[in-house]
């Protein structure tokens, strides 16, 4: 069994992401929210992302109501080999007790592709996933907001065949509407899914059979009080302590050995978490220790 964590190059190989490949070690930037009163501090924990090896930078307009956009702008600038992916299906909504409203009409996804450009400063989203509210956690359409899958898509192919986005991602969806989705052309499925948290076990199936990625989000659980912790799990923390990692690093290497379509984007704003989480991509783990993590 090895436990090496030195930052790899290669970060756990690559794997492709619309119309190229990126590493399977990238960065999910929501967290920079955090870092909104001192801008300088997540555009160097940015750049140290980028200088580990990290080309992949999953990001959305309504994160800080552009500011996170704003410093993948400064921190990215003429670097050409980072893929910068977007989403939309939520717009911002300042001063309300959750800072995020539904924006599911396909005018309101054209909207929000330009404010993604506008604010990544970019001609080009490479990649823009629609985030529908079909499945949990978050949102949930009401309303107005209940649109039918072939009128986004119809929109989004659209805003494909202008030029204005490079790929199409879906976000929070059933296998239902991947299916119904995969003749417009499906590059990537970000839904909720960690060692912890496998529901969607047969839509990674589904992704990896059509060669399409799976970018989970929530990659260690626990976000919500009533959700599983993988680093609180006694399994995962004896192997983590007997191969002397962290029990994040164990949940993230897990979700890389388990499917090679897998492309991590683990969030922080804390430079010592950013080291230990792209570390993670250099952790070999043993079929007895993988076997040992698939019985939890």
């Amino acid at each position: 069994m090895s436990s090496q964590t030195s930052p790899s190059a290669a970060l756990a190989g690559s794997y492709p992401l619309g119309e190229r490949k990126v590493s399977r070690m990238g960065y999910g930037a929501m967290q920079l929210d955090r870092c909104a009163g001192h801008p300088s501090k997540a555009v160097a924990l940015l750049e140290h992302a980028m200088d580990l090896g990290v080309d992949h930078i999953d990001t959305a307009h309504f994160y800080g109501n552009g500011f996170v956009n704003g410093v993948i702008r400064k921190a990215v600038g003429s670097r050409r080999n980072v893929l910068v992916s977007s989403k939309v299906g939520a717009d911002p909504d300042p001063g309300a007790a959750r800072p995020i409203k539904s924006a599911q009409r396909p005018e309101q996804l054209q909207a929000s592709v330009e404010d993604n450009l506008r604010s990544l400063g970019i001609e080009q989203i490479s990649l823009v996933n629609l985030r529908r509210l079909d499945v949990g956690p978050g949102l949930v359409a009401e309303g107005d907001q209940i649109v039918d899958l072939d009128d986004q898509l119809e929109m989004l192919i659209a805003l494909r065949d202008a030029g204005k986005i490079g790929a199409i991602g879906l976000s929070a969806v059933d296998i239902a509407i991947l299916r119904r989705a995969l003749p417009a052309g499906i590059a990537c499925v970000q839904n909720a899914y960690s060692l912890v948290s496998r529901e969607f076990e047969d839509m990674l199936a589904l992704c990896r059979a059509h060669e399409i990625a799976w970018v989970p989000f929530f990659p260690l659980g626990g976000v919500f009080p009533s959700w599983p912790k993988v680093v609180d799990q006694p399994t995962v923390i004896e192997v983590a302590r007997r191969l002397k990692i962290t029990p994040s690093q164990l949940g993230l290497a897990w979700l890389l050995a388990h499917s090679p379509n897998m492309l991590l984007i683990p969030g922080t704003a804390n430079e010592q978490h950013l080291d230990e989480n792209i570390s993670a991509a250099s952790i070999n783990l043993s079929p007895e220790v993988l076997a040992e993590l698939e019985a939890i």
